[in-house]
């Protein structure tokens, strides 16, 4: 069992910029694909962006050239820059893992609070 963790979530004004941060629980990190989800009140989570095992990110349109996912396998942690922030960015945001061996995501956090101020 994999524990997912998130954290650096807050107020910012728009404009600006948050790093977020998922910290994993146990041995095998590195060898799973992590994502970041969003979901904003009264609408269904969406796909934020991505990083494989191999480093290789994918992200959404609407924050490409905004947002960069990063790992660091010797802390566990996957990490999302977010600059340029928009109010439109507001939502709470997840973390997932998922296996070498599946298709969907194994592992999810609880979130952290995203918001952006006009």
């Amino acid at each position: 069992q994999v524990q997912l963790v998130e954290s650096g979530g807050g107020l910012v004004q728009a404009g600006g910029s948050l790093r977020l941060a998922c910290a994993a629980s146990g041995r095998t990190f590195s060898s799973y694909t992590m994502a970041w989800f969003r979901q904003a009140p009264g609408k269904e989570r969406e796909f934020v962006a991505v990083i494989t095992r191999t480093a290789r990110t994918y992200y959404a349109d609407s924050v490409k050239d905004r947002f960069t996912i990063s790992r660091d396998n010797a802390k566990n942690t996957v990490y999302l820059q977010m600059n340029s922030l928009k109010p439109e960015d507001t939502a709470v945001y997840s973390c997932a893992a998922q296996r070498a061996t599946t298709t969907g995501y194994d592992y999810w956090g609880q979130g952290t609070q995203v918001t952006v101020s006009s």
